[in-house]
């Protein structure tokens, strides 16, 4: 009860935050009852889509993650103790909290599925939907049920651990997960040069690369920092690097996901054309990938306010001593340019190397 009221009393910004979780939510859940569809009218083969589908899932809990950190009710405020709000109820809040997005998104998901396949009286669209998610299989409702479950169970978790983990993680230095990076990464490129492009291992690659470049994306926004304020720097520069050298931590992980998702899409353009390339979800694999576009994308600007709400004492203090507005706007600048040139850069190489792996 106590997380169902501070979610209505939250402010506009935080619930619309949380109806995009949900937004996310459905389309994994969605996602998930056409795998399952398939698998039931199709069984041979089934396995390879499910995997790809885990893809969504696993953005979608980053995103949930995302923003459960970003929430008012999970920040340490004086006097929350005494009305029983310590670290551990706010992480039960938390969890809550995103278990219920997550779970309203996947009852949407449910709903507009059963409705597409016409199990709900009448077919929208002249019953296309219905030939596209299989409508002539009777879909298991136990199945449907777990894959739907998955979703807000495995969201609250991983909020629940990541709230209470946040101190000893905020304490490492972004550079030591770069070479564990590095080995995840090149294990990720090795099992996609064996595996070729239609076998069941190109998404287990796929997910070492994206794992490893998560971890290596800390290390990579601290290097990116120092660049910035290499050579003999202005105060304007100093100010930009140095700040994206402290929010390394929050915003490398996004960034490596971002990445790898980025690269992913480069390679797909370079072998489309190729012999026996096979989209991986059938006539969803467009959505689906737009899916997971936007939620990294999403993820790593919800990571950037967290960034900014940490920010809020050094701001003002700059404020006080008078610094102009605009210096302070011209270093976030900067600092998304140094970003978004590391990123298309990794991108690109990550793609290339992915392509030749395939295209072997």
């Amino acid at each position: 009860m106590l997380a169902l009221r501070l979610a209505r009393g939250s402010r506009p910004l935080v619930q619309l935050r949380r109806l995009l979780v949900a937004t996310a939510s459905a389309g994994t859940g969605f996602l998930l009852l056409y795998v399952l569809a398939g698998a039931m009218a199709r069984p041979a083969g089934s396995f390879p889509r499910l995997l790809w589908a885990l893809v969504p899932l696993a953005v979608t809990v980053q995103f949930a993650v995302a923003v459960a950190r970003t929430d008012p009710a999970t920040r340490p405020r004086e006097g929350m103790d005494a009305v029983g709000l310590g670290p551990v109820r706010r992480t039960l809040v938390a969890a809550i909290s995103t278990a219920v997005a997550c779970a309203l998104g996947g009852a949407v998901a449910l709903a507009a599925f059963l409705h597409l396949r016409g199990d709900l009286g009448g077919l929208p669209f002249d019953g296309a939907g219905a030939e596209l998610l299989h409508a002539e299989q009777p879909l298991p409702a136990a199945g449907a049920l777990t894959l739907l479950a998955l979703i807000p169970l495995a969201a609250s978790a991983a909020v629940a651990l990541a709230l209470r983990s946040r101190p000893p993680l905020a304490g490492l230095s972004p550079q030591s997960g770069v070479p564990w990076g590095v080995a995840l990464t090149a294990s990720g490129l090795t099992v996609e040069t064996y595996a070729g492009r239609g076998s069941a291992a190109v998404p287990t690659g796929w997910a070492l690369i994206a794992l490893g470049l998560a971890l290596a994306g800390p290390g990579v926004a601290f290097a990116c920092g120092t660049l910035v304020q290499a050579v003999r720097p202005g105060a304007l520069r100093l100010l930009a690097g140095r700040t994206l050298q402290e929010e390394a931590p929050r915003l490398g992980r996004p960034l490596g996901v971002l990445c790898a998702i980025g690269a992913a899409g480069l390679t797909t353009l370079a072998v489309r054309d190729a012999d026996g390339f096979l989209p991986p979800l059938g006539p969803l694999t467009g959505p689906a990938a737009v899916l997971v576009a936007l939620c990294a994308a999403a993820t790593l600007l919800t990571s950037a306010v967290e960034s900014r709400q940490s920010r809020t004492a050094v701001r003002d203090t700059l404020n006080d001593l008078g610094t102009p507005g605009t210096v302070l706007r011209t270093a976030v600048t900067v600092r998304a340019t140094a970003l978004l040139a590391v990123c298309v850069s990794l991108s690109w190489g990550v793609a290339q190397l992915t392509s030749l792996a395939l295209t072997r």
